[in-house]
């Protein structure tokens, strides 16, 4: 019998939740072929290689942009499913729009001519770790080799050997890098870093009942056993989702705690959170029949 949690949550996800998150939602729960969440991915490619059309939904820019293929890579390896073929022309398109040096950033100014959130804007321009170390470590988590990925891990090897002094954001990224980049001995050294670029970084929230926005311990650590599980306590983990099971709303869906552009976006993102949710609450074990 499916819990009340995961019931609710589905419900919401068919009723207003976008065709990719009902598609990942049937392959998850219900062992449908990932081949349909690889088919939902095609309507947001666009001829360069590169993706767009609002599939991180706080722009509405048509255009290819890095946090959008970003956005793709991480679908598809949560889906289980990867089309190797679209990741290496992605892969093509960043390097064409990288910096010589490998590094992209979030957005181009673009998206100014589209509907956007009002926080996307100038410093989504500038090449950084957010979203570089992302992008390198899930490609390296598909095995998928290219041209750009080289490139693009020196820059971010470079640039975290000079320290990290940036939000739990970016954060989330290098964590991913350090944990699928094959440099292991590399890695392990700037391990031991982690715990104290957390304790500083902005947007992270430590605290399960401060309702504002944040980035929390269940983002870094959606599983149990995952490769930064051991960052955080059990008392801190549990305190966070017993708020998250709180937070579910009335209608099924979780809230989102920032303005994007309008009311469409908004539903794509609440889709996607509650999504994220059940995926949680289901890895450790909360969505218990009746839970």
């Amino acid at each position: 019998m499916q819990s009340d949690t995961l019931a609710a949550g589905r419900a919401f996800l068919e009723r207003e939740g976008r065709l990719v998150e009902r598609r990942l939602a049937a392959t998850l729960f219900d062992g449908a072929p990932a081949a349909g969440v690889i088919d939902a991915l095609r309507g947001y490619r666009n001829p360069d290689g590169g993706f767009g059309h609002g599939l991180e939904p706080d722009k509405r820019c048509p255009d290819s942009l890095p946090i959008d293929v970003e956005s793709v890579f991480e679908i598809m390896l949560v889906a289980g499913a990867v089309d190797e073929a679209m990741v290496l022309y992605a892969c093509d398109w960043l390097a064409e729009v990288a910096a010589p040096d490998g590094a992209v950033p979030l957005a181009f100014p673009v998206i100014e001519a589209h509907p956007r959130a009002e926080h996307w804007s100038e410093w989504t321009y500038t090449p950084g770790l957010n979203p570089t170390a992302g992008l390198v470590g899930r490609l390296y988590r598909m095995e998928v080799s290219h041209p750009w990925l080289d490139l693009a891990t020196e820059w971010c090897w470079n640039r975290l050997e000079k320290g990290f002094d940036e939000d739990a954001h970016s954060l989330r990224e290098v964590l991913l890098f350090l944990a699928h980049v094959p440099d292991r001995a590399r890695a392990e050294a700037a391990c031991s870093s982690v715990p104290a670029w957390l304790a500083q970084a902005r947007w992270y929230r430590a605290d399960p009942d401060d309702p504002s926005y944040g980035v929390t311990p269940l983002d870094l650590a959606p599983e149990p056993g995952g490769p930064w599980s051991h960052v955080f306590d059990d008392a801190t983990i549990e305190g966070h989702l017993d708020g998250l099971q709180r937070d579910q709303q009335p209608d099924g869906g979780w809230a989102i705690t920032w303005d994007p552009p309008g009311t469409a976006s908004t539903l794509e993102w609440r889709g996607m959170l509650t999504l994220w949710a059940l995926r949680v609450l289901r890895a450790y074990g909360r969505l218990e029949a009746g839970g």
